[in-house]
């Protein structure tokens, strides 16, 4: 009856992998599957979970960094990173050094600028800094 354990064990790890997705205790998945089709061969408990606890450790370590190597990795982009390279409209005077106001993509931001922008004039977003959007210009 010890095969049971053993899927258990297996099913709340593959559920816990699913939930985390990072890529660590999918290893203990396998080596319980392991472990459990060991607990029909051998009836020492101390055998087969250590045959888990080592095989476990052992992909994790050998395995993991080479997956996620190769793995792509995908950005998720948020509403503040996805205005970048987008173009606004300067709505309050942005001085010098000192903070204004540009609309992008229907929100209104604060927004500096190296040089002296005039209400109205269109501008690309650079970046973020902080709350605050860097624009520039439109040429």
């Amino acid at each position: 009856m010890d095969w049971i354990f053993w899927l258990v064990l297996v099913i709340v790890l593959t559920v816990v992998e699913l939930a985390t997705t990072n890529l660590l205790s999918v290893w203990f998945v396998i080596s319980g599957i392991v472990a459990m089709i060991l607990s029909f061969f051998i009836d020492d408990v101390a055998i087969v979970s250590t045959v888990f606890a080592v095989l476990g450790i052992l992909l994790l370590f050998t395995t993991r960094p080479l997956l996620k190597r190769y793995l792509p990795t995908q950005r998720v982009r948020t509403n503040a990173d996805r205005i970048i390279g987008m173009h606004g409209i300067v709505t309050e005077e942005i001085k010098k050094n000192t903070v204004g106001e540009v609309k992008v993509d229907g929100k209104k931001w604060s927004a500096v600028s190296s040089t002296k922008i005039p209400v109205g004039t269109d501008v690309t977003i650079e970046a973020i800094d902080g709350v605050k959007v860097v624009v520039r210009k439109e040429e």
